[in-house]
């Protein structure tokens, strides 16, 4: 076996200690019934160098034979469990019994419906032993190793599954292209999945909101843990640790269900459709919705849902006749409707160009013959817009690009974009954002220019995608062009209704409702002086947008 990559560690802090959790009980083997379950607390399990880590099982206090096995694994504390989430986070109550981990599949549930729900403490968290790695190779094996460890156990059919949201999501593209032999089926329900440009730098920009206070949420440990804030600064360019992280997407081969969300702009949007489209599972499917990611994931509706997909998966009981794909089209917050699709990302998109006109502010379906510049403050909240009004119907569902031609005063500069649906009467219209907001963008997209060398083999003239490997600086005055991704959405304008390319050299969207989340933010720009934005004549500056025909009526 090749030599790993070594990340920074740093010595854990002990959980007797930890902050916004529930209190740990404390370690020691223990069974009990419990609301119909029959509850086993920290099982030894090995993984395969002899490091133990401690396991949680929950089973039906009266199982009808063997049961299939659903895995959340997550470094959040598998004592850590209650009955709601933040307020702002819109879930229902009784949606959850107080068995349930956090962005865990609930037990109650899935014990009552003939199912063993397994939560393990990961190797280095809490009172497990072992150094805890955040995400990579080691963090792989040891979760195919707690798969194997359940389909072995007497109450066990031999089948497993994966369940969870966020880490819990992203622990499934970690493990499954290992192909675990009793791994029968995933369900990542919204996760990053590529570590650089969706969970560190967005764009090339680090983020400075999120991953620092993740990084002491994941500290609590009686040995050693990942520094992920010190790997992250350490390794602002995509290199050998970022590397390290690097999931096989394409080595994917069990069913799997897949949901993403258009409303997890900035975190993890973008890597649940990369990993759809990258699977290589014949049984694959894709649930795309506009909605707040924890609320979709305990919806009782959909979690009946999931359970037809287990049912059918873990337990052999039916054949899935469900469309590969289904997307809900959104109008505002709360208000969308679903379809069937056959494909991600839809094989009918109509790439379409509209051009930006510093003249008169405007998007126009025509080449721009005259050159203009728009301008802005970049450190004083400046900003440039530009709008284009349908005159009919019209769905945009897909990736968009911007491209711009553009100067600047400094050597280096950032650049934030959002696109807005404005109503007819001019006003922004809101829609679900950071799994706790209900006033989002359609979609967002964020560029440091001197990152702005493309992976060509990886680019497509619909989604360009970043090298992240070097830095090229601007020389002050100098009008280059860049090639900005701008993350997926689906959104139905109805005549009347405007789109809004915003483009600004700070965070446009930097506070969400509270208590919440921390928010992923940038704060660390190289901005100076004045951005200004060439458009028309040889400065072919435009928004390519993906039109969907026969839009809804």
């Amino acid at each position: 076996m090749s030599k790993r990559f070594a990340p920074i560690m740093r010595d854990g802090v002990d959980p007797k200690q930890a902050v916004f959790k529930e209190p740990h009980p404390g370690v020691g083997h223990l069974v009990e019934m419990i609301d119909g379950m029959r509850f086993e607390r920290d099982i030894e399990v090995a993984m395969r160098d002899g490091v133990r880590i401690l396991v949680d099982v929950f089973l039906p206090e009266r199982p009808q034979g063997k049961v299939p096995a659903i895995v959340g694994w997550g470094p959040y504390g598998k004592h850590n469990k209650k009955d709601h989430l933040w307020p702002p986070a819109g879930l229902e109550p009784g949606w959850l019994s107080r068995h349930t981990a956090f962005e865990a599949p609930d037990p109650a549930y899935w014990c009552a419906h003939g199912y063993a729900v397994v939560y393990p403490d990961p190797r280095g968290t809490w009172y497990s032993q072992g150094e805890m790695n955040h995400g990579g190779p080691q963090e792989a094996e040891d979760t195919y190793d707690l798969i194997e460890w359940c389909a072995a156990q007497e109450w066990c059919n031999g089948r497993v599954g994966m369940s969870g949201v966020s880490y819990l999501a992203a622990a499934q593209y970690q493990v499954a292209p290992l192909q675990p032999p009793h791994l029968a089926a995933i369900n990542p329900w919204e996760a990053f999945s590529d570590w650089y440009r969706e969970f560190g730098y967005h764009g090339g920009m680090r983020d400075t909101g999120f991953a620092p206070k993740a990084t002491m949420g994941i500290r609590w440990s009686m040995t050693r843990t990942e520094d992920t804030l010190a790997n992250m600064l350490a390794h602002p360019l995509i290199d050998e640790y970022w590397r390290s992280k690097d999931v096989a997407l394409d080595e994917i081969v069990c069913p799997a269900l897949f949901v993403a969300s258009w409303s997890d702009q900035g975190f993890h949007t973008r890597g649940t459709l990369e990993a759809y489209k990258a699977a290589k599972s014949r049984d694959k499917f894709l649930i795309v919705h506009g909605q707040k990611k924890w609320a979709h994931y305990y919806d009782p509706k959909n979690v009946a849902l999931l359970r037809e997909f287990f049912d059918a998966t873990l337990r052999g009981e039916e054949t899935l006749d469900w469309p590969k794909v289904r997307i809900e089209v959104r109008e505002r917050y709360g208000v969308g409707q679903w379809r069937n699709e056959r494909e991600w990302p839809l094989a009918r998109t109509e790439y379409t160009l509209l051009h930006l006109d510093a003249a008169s502010g405007a998007l126009s379906r025509s080449r721009v013959a005259e050159e203009a510049q728009a301008s802005y403050n970049s450190e004083a909240g400046g900003y440039a817009h530009f709008d284009i009004r349908f005159g009919e119907d019209t769905e945009l569902t897909g990736h968009a690009k911007l491209k711009l031609w553009v100067e600047g005063e400094a050597e280096d500069m950032d650049l934030f974009v959002s696109l807005e649906k404005l109503d007819a009467g001019g006003r922004r219209v809101p829609f679900a954002f950071y799994a706790v907001s209900e006033d989002g963008p359609v979609a967002l997209g964020w560029l440091r220019v001197s990152h702005r060398a493309l992976d060509e083999a990886k680019s497509t003239p619909w989604q360009p995608v970043h090298l992240h490997t070097r830095e090229d600086k601007l020389t002050p005055g100098e009008t280059i062009p860049v090639e900005i991704e701008i993350w997926p959405s689906s959104t139905l304008f109805r005549a009347g209704e405007t789109l809004r390319v915003h483009i600004q050299g700070e965070d446009i969207y930097k506070e969400v409702p509270q208590p919440g989340p921390a928010m992923m933010r940038h704060e660390e720009t190289r901005n100076r002086g004045r951005h200004i934005i060439h458009t028309g004549g040889q400065y072919d500056s435009h928004l390519l947008i993906p039109v969907i025909p026969g839009a809804p009526k």
